[in-house]
């Protein structure tokens, strides 16, 4: 059986890097190359060899005031339609774009409860959300028999070095003993399971859009209480802090986005059954915390 090839774009992307070291695993089965989208020498990259690309690249978590939008429409939506229609004409089979739970708008709320599922109508409030919602729509106007296009909407990613919310959530479970008792619920996506999630979305040439997510929603409070005991570390979580977090932390960002409730609904997530979520959140903080362990080692 031949190699299936395929072409990550976003060199040194997290998503991009850790679905090359997961599909490793099976050398016989994937020849994986990456492309780097910066400047103007992929344009003359022959991608006729290529039967699968998977698109990770774009601008992302940038301080949207310091970054135009007219920067984020450029290189989240005309740069991925440029791609993929260069892909098209290439012959590629099947495209796969990495988009966000971002098209849809909500941040999520400390008291609001907020359930997306697959007919929630888009609408992104961010320069990021709206140009993937952009790149979204264009990708769909070149569809064609032969060429296939899978639309991945992932919530917030986790896992060892990830970027964002995880780590720095647990930088503060390393440092800080009291933490707020606030009751809320947020879908992830570990990485290994989403990394799995492309390798079937591959072998099995699928083609949609797909939320991919863990199989049970995450407290906030659970996760630090997980990270805190893989490092063993005793973390107390107040009542009170809860109170004035709930009451005046509502309309602070980076508070809204650790313990807001946003989740998408996981009857609209068991695509393959489920089966790309091989263990639970407990092994999957144990796994993360012992491969940041090691590296720290080493």
């Amino acid at each position: 059986m031949e190699k299936k090839r395929i072409l990550i774009t976003g060199k040194g992307s997290y998503v991009g890097t850790s679905l090359m070291k997961w599909l490793d695993q099976w050398p016989s089965q994937y020849n994986i190359e990456f492309l780097s989208l910066k400047g103007e020498e992929w344009r003359g990259v022959d991608l006729t060899k290529y039967e699968v690309i998977f698109h990770v690249a774009a601008l992302v978590h940038k301080r949207e005031k310091k970054t135009s939008e007219d920067q984020y429409y450029k290189v989240n939506r005309d740069l991925t339609i440029e791609l993929a229609t260069k892909a098209k004409k290439s012959g590629v089979g099947h495209f796969i774009f990495m988009s966000s739970f971002s098209v849809y708008g909500f941040n999520g709320g400390i008291k609001s409860e907020v359930v997306l599922n697959k007919n929630t109508i888009c609408n992104p409030n961010s320069y990021y959300g709206k140009s993937k919602f952009e790149a979204e729509k264009g990708l769909t106007e070149i569809i064609s028999e032969n060429f296939k296009i899978a639309i991945i909407r992932a919530p917030m990613v986790y896992g060892p070095n990830s970027p964002g919310n995880y780590e720095r959530l647990r930088r503060l479970s390393l440092k800080i003993k009291f933490f707020p008792l606030i009751k809320n619920q947020r879908s992830m996506i570990f990485i290994d399971y989403l990394s799995e999630f492309i390798r079937l979305v591959i072998d099995n040439q699928a083609y949609g859009t797909f939320f991919p997510q863990n199989k049970e929603y995450i407290n906030t409070n659970n996760l630090i209480k997980l990270i805190s005991s893989e490092n063993n570390k005793k973390v107390i979580f107040s009542k009170f802090l809860g109170f004035v977090f709930s009451k005046f932390g509502v309309k602070i960002g980076v508070i809204k986005k650790v313990y807001g409730n946003l989740v998408f609904d996981l009857d609209d997530s068991s695509h393959f059954d489920h089966k790309y979520c091989f263990s639970d959140l407990k092994e999957s903080i144990r796994f993360s915390e012992l491969n940041l362990k090691n590296q720290a080692i080493k």
